[in-house]
């Protein structure tokens, strides 16, 4: 599926990231915590992030995302109650506004999430 997305450049220099350096911020969910690490990047953000056992989001989002998992099990639910069970190595992309979708981690997830302005629809 071919869809027309808005058009951002982005003009960021070769860097490397140490995760163990980015500040951390914790998000409740209605169950369990998400810790996020965050490099944003104008409108580009990139997170790690660690959600524990029994996590369950705390709202639908409607924002776009590229998601990876690197370590453990996350259940995606979207508003139509389809879900989807990913583990290490699984991904899925999601552009803006296209799907409500919420988390839920029975066993606890490590994410890499990618997501900004050039998902917009």
């Amino acid at each position: 599926m071919v869809m027309e997305m808005a058009t951002e450049k982005y003009a960021i220099p070769f860097d490397v990231t140490n995760w163990d350096t980015i500040a951390t911020t914790t998000h409740p969910g209605e169950t369990g915590v998400a810790v996020w690490k965050t490099l944003q990047l104008g409108g580009l953000r990139i997170r790690m992030v660690e959600y524990s056992a029994n996590y369950l989001a705390d709202h639908w989002c409607q924002k776009g995302h590229l998601l990876f998992v690197l370590e453990g099990q996350l259940i995606t639910q979207l508003d139509n109650g389809e879900k989807f069970e990913m583990t290490k190595g699984m991904s899925y992309q999601v552009s803006d506004e296209l799907s409500s979708h919420k988390s839920f981690s029975p066993t606890g997830a490590k994410l890499l999430i990618v997501d900004g302005s050039f998902l917009a629809v």
